[in-house]
């Protein structure tokens, strides 16, 4: 009843607050709150009543000692509590112990058996625990509330067998408890209530006119273009024709004095050929300088197109956001914004900025948002379904893609995959578009005017998300690891959007569909096969978590790094070349000096060690090419460079371990793909993609290296045997063994194999003589190789096995030969 009360009482106020600070009106749009006692700000007043510091939720705090104190304070100004004083926290939670009854039941949840500390703890484990949440809501983060909740503590005895017991029942006094442990729990994983549609509080037509009135802005700016273009045009046919006609006048002159010179017929006809020839050459000389400038010129003009372009939808997202912040504002005073029976309480409800939030590192991770693009299946179909029609205003675009969105983060991921979907690169457009017809939108992209950055800018606005377009540098097609940035060769541009609380990045070129494999682009005219098995777009480059996009992206503007540590430019070049599939993988560098570029020792070593997260150890498969830095020469002496890298596999490391045969600088691409056991032991050939590449540099080699013997290329060691084909080593763990003349090496298998074949390589000997020396048997479920050698030196063993055929086997269904492991054997009388 005491709550029931209290909440009546509150809530015809509930979006018209007053400002504590101020004694202002506060809206819900422009509202900090409820705090201490049900207290509000306006977010410019939220502010240390003492020093004036900028506060945020996180960053508050509340006087303890005196409870009719009911100001905000930082850290360093906030009273501070003497010795033998209870804190509030105290108090509250002691009121919320000794409450009245608000039923004649005992509400256990509050009124726990248990006496201090163990109260407090019954308390708080029950305020983080009484959320209920509906289906159509997706909270994401949710899944991971094992890791981030601090619901660490047993609960007992909070069952109630009386009937009409209602769970989760609080009385007044402990509703600021609950408030106070929420934030921490937004601190933990991200939660948000879903907003009405827009259609809710703006009405379509508004937002068309005023899309109207920005199309003629528009189509005015584009009229200004071609008349500029027109005219320079003109300007450069003109001053080539001057400069033709004095170079023609000046061969003519020239040719008409030495023709007086000449009195014989054969030289003047010598004169007239050169004389013509002189003219042809000029008129082909001056169509390349024309060409030349064409060429300058229209590069300059869409340099300075693209920047108006840019300050135009800069001007009219502005606009947009306005009317929508407008119409949202004047909506929540009526009624509220959000949908209820989502789980969240409104009072509790974070409003989204009516202004651009200045940039900050987000307080929590893309995986703490989300970790599985499933989560968006629904929204991703959406936006699917939606780029296979045409519509004639960004208006009515937006609200097909985010009128069954009810969050921010789900607005932007609509607006992301349209964008990806759409793959605007490749559409075709008509010469004579208008700005009303429905590829006419797109005019921007077809004119190089307009980036996919800038559209996903004028897209949030009309969805009322606050974007921005960052400028600076990329590590993009044509970089190499060790590659200074000097000039405008990699410059790009990007967007962070206002989503989840935070700003987060999105780079929708990056992430935009793309061919598989390019060897799978059909044919001119070949049309058999189906996009989506050819196409696919990358998540990584949805709200990117700021650690993992520096690696490929450097902000001009140190702000938009979006790290509590800034780096330099020169540190960013040091950074190692990585690909987004190296984070989907979940890789790291096991060295924290690792860096771009790696110098080996004075024998010529470097060694590259990248770990992997444990739950891709069993089905990571790794692969490199090394080749010369400034060349496409992969070969040494008539060696491949292959041949002087040693890949292993320790635990969660694995390691490439570069010989350089010579001094001089190479490029170590290394690949990866993750593959299950049985589609390994098809033996079918798989597909590797570049996760990360290195410099190596040689500057001074002491020692001549050889090439290692001549195996199956990957990893050394028996640990792919181990991970791929349950084939235990019991005698030899480590992919180098040290022998004599013989050796013997055991496995025990878990599964059933066959057909197990061994070959030894010696550099300089052939295969075939080496047959003979290796043989192997099999005892029950005991594999084990015999290897004499013929002489003393360094030696490679392959060995090949596949699976038993089982009639589970799907009919048809490939086992072929395959490579199983490897390893190097130093053989010698002394070993």
């Amino acid at each position: 009843m005491i709550q029931s009360s209290y909440k009546a009482m509150y809530r015809p106020n509930f979006y018209e607050s007053t400002c504590l600070r101020c004694n202002e009106t506060v809206y819900q749009v422009d509202r900090v709150g409820p705090l201490k006692d049900f207290t509000f700000f306006h977010s410019g007043c939220f502010k240390c009543a003492v020093c004036g510091t900028k506060l945020t939720l996180k960053t508050y705090y509340n006087n303890q000692h005196r409870q009719e104190d009911k100001e905000v304070y930082c850290n360093s100004h906030v009273p501070k509590i003497g010795p033998g004083h209870l804190d509030g926290s105290s108090v509250g939670i002691r009121s919320a112990l000794n409450v009245p009854k608000s039923t004649s039941f005992v509400n256990e949840q509050i009124r726990g058996p248990g006496r201090g500390d163990v109260e407090a703890l019954h308390v708080r484990t029950t305020v983080n625990g009484v959320r209920s949440h509906s289906p159509l809501s997706p909270n994401y983060g949710e899944k991971h509330a094992s890791q981030y909740s601090p619901n660490s503590y047993p609960i007992n005895n909070i069952h109630n067998d009386s009937p009409g017991y209602q769970y989760g029942r609080f009385d007044a006094s402990a509703l600021h408890i609950a408030h106070a442990l929420k934030q921490t729990e937004l601190q933990k994983s991200y939660r948000q209530s879903r907003e009405k549609p827009i259609d809710c509080y703006l009405d379509r037509d508004e937002q068309r006119k005023l899309e109207m009135k920005h199309r003629k802005e528009e189509d005015d700016l584009y009229r200004k273009f071609q008349r500029q273009r027109e005219e320079e045009e003109r300007r450069i046919k003109d001053e080539i024709r001057d400069e033709w006609e004095k170079e023609l006048e000046r061969l003519t002159h020239r040719f008409e004095r030495e023709m007086q010179m000449k009195r014989k017929r054969d030289d003047q006809n010598i004169l007239t050929l050169r004389h013509q020839q002189e003219k042809d050459d000029l008129e082909k000389n001056m169509t390349l300088r024309r060409d030349k400038k064409k060429e300058s010129l229209t590069r300059k003009m869409l340099e300075h197109e693209r920047a108006a372009t840019a300050a135009l939808v800069e001007k009219q997202s502005h606009e947009m956001l306005e009317l929508i912040n407008e119409k949202r504002s004047e909506f929540m005073q009526a009624e509220s914004l959000y949908l209820e029976g989502d789980g969240m309480p409104l009072e509790e409800v974070e409003p989204y900025p009516s202004t651009a939030p200045a940039p900050a590192p987000p307080a929590l991770s893309k995986f703490q948002v989300y970790n599985d693009p499933v989560e968006f299946s629904n929204v991703d179909q959406i936006a699917i379904s939606v780029a296979q029609e045409d519509q004639k205003s960004f208006t009515d675009l937006v609200r097909q893609l985010v009128g069954r969105c009810g969050s921010d983060i789900e607005k932007a991921r609509t607006i992301f995959r349209w964008i990806t979907v759409k793959n605007l690169n490749t559409m075709s457009f008509d010469e004579n578009l208008r700005g009303d017809t429905p590829m006419g939108l797109l005019r921007g992209i077809k004119n190089g005017t307009e980036s996919y950055h800038v559209l996903f800018k004028r897209l949030c606005s009309y969805a009322g998300l606050h974007c921005v377009v960052i400028k600076g540098y990329s590590k993009s097609a044509g970089y190499q690891p060790g590659v200074r940035f000097e000039d405008n060769r990699f410059r790009n541009s990007w967007n962070a959007v206002y989503v989840a609380g935070a700003w987060r990045f999105v780079q929708c070129n990056w992430g935009a569909r793309h061919l598989v494999n390019a060897k799978e682009a059909p044919k001119a005219g070949n049309k058999t096969k189906s996009d989506s098995l050819r196409y696919e777009y990358d998540d990584h480059y949805f709200l990117t978590d700021p650690k993992e996009f520096i690696y490929e992206f450097f902000p001009l503007q140190s702000d938009w790094q979006l790290l509590k540590n800034p780096i330099t430019l020169q540190e960013f070049e040091e950074l190692p070349f990585v690909r987004s599939l190296f984070f989907r993988y979940g890789l790291y560098f096991s060295d924290s000096d690792t860096k771009a570029v790696m110098y080996t020792d004075s024998t010529g070593a470097a060694t590259v060690r990248i770990a992997m997260p444990n739950h891709m150890q069993s089905s990571l498969i790794f692969h490199y090419n090394l080749k010369f830095y400034d060349s496409d020469g992969d070969s040494f002496e008539g060696v491949s460079l292959k041949r002087f890298v040693m890949q292993s596999v320790v635990g969660n490391i694995v390691a490439f371990r570069v010989h350089a045969p010579c001094s001089g600088a190479f490029l170590l691409d290394i690949f990866a793909n993750a593959v299950t056991p049985k589609e390994y032991l098809t033996g079918e050939p798989m597909k590797f993609k570049s996760v990360c590449k290195f410099k190596i540099c040689c500057e001074d080699l002491q020692t001549v290296m050889v090439p290692l013997p001549d195996c199956a290329s990957g990893e050394w060691g028996p640990t792919k045997a181990t991970r791929l084909f349950g084939l235990v080593p019991i005698t030899h763990q480590d992919a180098l063994v040290f022998a004599g003349r013989e050796l013997e090496i055991q496995f025990r298998m878990s599964r059933q194999l066959t057909d197990f074949m061994a070959t030894l390589h010696k550099n300089g000997v052939e295969e075939k003589r080496l047959s003979k020396f290796v043989s192997h048997q099999i005892s029950d479920d005991i594999v084990i190789f015999n290897i004499s050698f013929p002489e003393e030196g360094q030696y490679g063993l392959d060995i090949y096995t596949r699976e038993m055929a089982s009639s589970l086997d799907t009919p048809g269904e490939k086992h072929l030969l395959t490579h199983c492991c490897k390893y190097l054997i130093n053989s010698s009388k002394r070993n």
